[in-house]
């Protein structure tokens, strides 16, 4: 573990009381061991960009400061995929990973193998019918083989998300280190933050469509951030 509660509330700049209260409530990813909670550095991150209502302005935009990564060239890489079948998150998890472009050098069960671990470990639906699952861990090294897959369930699924909407859009995301894998959640982040963005999702479009929309979205995240 990477973090101790003193950690945290500097982090989050809320008090010891504020925090063990949000992890009774099963609010905060924690571990305690030896009658003391501690944290995993990637999942309080992953957390923070989640859970941008229970956190400062301030604390949120430090993973939104950085030059942006292209997620338009990352889905292009990845693929757009309509129809996917399942009656469950990982029931369409292993449709979808047998439906995507994956790197040569992974099994398709390696990849689904990565993805239901983190699944299993806490829900990666961020509300909104959006979940982006992910591996804990890189599985990919190079820069050159990360992706995002975009794919539509061919119905909607109950994914367990904090807002009780079910599931109509996932994006698999495939990073090589966890500095580009935290850049890319926290642009798709912005993204599926974007109602017009979410319309496009709901109404499956076609890829091109979905893409243009990416490409005019990430413009317009870098002149907020340049005005900012």
């Amino acid at each position: 573990m990477d973090l101790k509660i003193s950690d945290i509330e500097e982090l989050l700049q809320k008090s010891r009381n504020e925090i063990i209260k949000m992890i009774n409530k099963g609010e905060l990813p924690s571990y305690k061991i030896n009658n003391q909670y501690l944290f995993n550095k990637a999942e309080i991150n992953e957390w923070i960009l989640k859970n941008k209502s229970l956190v400062s302005e301030k604390v949120y935009s430090l993973y939104l400061s950085k030059q942006p990564l292209e997620i338009n060239e990352l889905v292009k890489k990845g693929g757009i995929y309509y129809g996917i079948k399942g009656d469950d998150s990982k029931s369409v998890l292993s449709s979808a990973v047998d439906t995507i472009k994956i790197p040569a050098n992974l099994s398709k069960k390696q990849v689904l193998s990565s993805l239901i671990e983190r699944e299993d470990m806490m829900p990666t639906s961020i509300g909104r019918g959006i979940a982006i699952p992910h591996p804990r861990n890189p599985i990919i090294s190079e820069i050159e083989e990360e992706s995002i897959s975009i794919c539509f369930p061919e119905k909607e699924i109950d994914y367990n998300a904090a807002d009780g909407v079910k599931v109509h859009t996932i994006f698999i995301l495939l990073a090589a280190n966890s500095r580009r894998h935290l850049e890319s959640l926290a642009r798709l982040m912005y993204l599926c933050q974007q109602k017009e963005f979410i319309a496009v999702l709901k109404e499956r479009k076609s890829a091109e469509e979905i893409t243009e929309a990416i490409k005019k979205l990430e413009q317009k995240a870098v002149r907020e951030r340049k005005n900012a």
